[in-house]
């Protein structure tokens, strides 16, 4: 086991920093392998044992417990199922005075804005230099070039760190001092990706009611999400200036097909619970007058 005292100096050093990873499901078993790829010193724990197997292979040291896995490293990345969890395997560790000497702790488990804020607040109050962050990309991206990670909180925590970090992935981004919008980023990003996955699905589905299979729809699709990149760039300038030009597409030119698909859907027997939902607030904001506007323009009746 690495000594404290080296653990700790060795992030202003050549040599690879030393690296706790508390939690081995399969995001943290993800991480660990990826900073043992990277050639750092990997201390690893896991509440339920088996689980670091593969990693001890590898050249893991598995602790015994999370105090001692957290008194190996200068930095310790946490990776559980909630911040539930993230407080019961943490809250003794600190007791027990683990984090003294200028350890970091980076928490990597998945909450809302408020619980980061709060984490953030809670480790200040114990004098624990702390970053909160959002993996935003699967266990299979980790470790390479195109993984996207959002970290917020202790600046100079990061600077120290940001080369080991950018071992679990090359787009390591720094956000702000505020804790929690790495929590933002990853909760707005992820309603993104969710509707846009049931939007792919009901798009299966009516195809498939007329015996269009989902394998022959699919090579055709990425004409429509090759133009989402420009679209969100364009709406996003609407958005923050406020103006909702419709001269590339309006409302009431998409609702009228939006309703096609709807008369589609629903002789077909297809659940319209979502694409309905669509309907209703760019409705609403026809109705209201701004049938001549952007699709950006439904982002006041989402505010309500």
């Amino acid at each position: 086991m690495t000594n404290s005292s080296n653990a700790i100096s060795s992030a202003s050093t050549s040599t690879p920093a030393s690296v706790t990873v508390l939690g081995l499901g399969n995001m943290g078993r993800a991480l660990a392998g990826a900073f043992l790829a990277a050639g750092h010193p990997t201390t690893v724990w896991n509440r339920s044992a088996g689980r670091a197997d593969e990693l001890v292979a590898r050249g893991a040291v598995l602790a015994a417990s999370a105090e001692e896995a957290v008194r190996a490293s200068a930095l310790t990345v946490v990776c559980v199922v909630d911040y539930d969890v993230a407080e019961a395997v943490l809250a003794p560790v600190v007791e027990a005075g683990a984090f003294a000497g200028g350890r970091v702790l980076v928490n990597l488990t998945s909450d809302t804005p408020e619980r980061s804020r709060s984490a953030a607040k809670w480790a200040a109050e114990h004098g624990i230099a702390y970053l909160d962050g959002s993996v935003m990309v699967p266990t299979t991206v980790v470790g390479g070039p195109e993984a996207l990670i959002f970290y917020s909180g202790d600046r100079e925590a990061y600077e120290r760190y940001e080369g080991t970090l950018r071992a679990l992935g090359a787009k390591a981004t720094f956000l702000d001092e505020d804790a929690g919008l790495a929590a933002v980023y990853d909760l707005a990003m992820l309603d993104f990706f969710y509707t846009a996955m049931s939007g792919l699905v009901h798009a299966y589905a009516l195809a498939g009611a007329d015996g269009v299979g989902a394998g022959r729809l699919a090579p055709y699709l990425d004409t429509i999400s090759s133009i989402l990149p420009p679209i969100s760039a364009v709406m996003a300038g609407h958005i923050d200036a406020g103006a909702h030009p419709g001269d590339l597409g309006n409302l009431a030119m998409e609702v009228a097909g939006i309703d096609h698909i709807l008369h589609m859907a629903r002789a077909r027997g297809l659940d319209v619970t979502v694409l309905e939902a669509v309907r209703r607030i760019a409705g609403r904001s026809v109705e209201k007058g701004f049938g001549g506007d952007d699709w950006s323009r439904t982002i006041d009746e989402v505010r309500g």
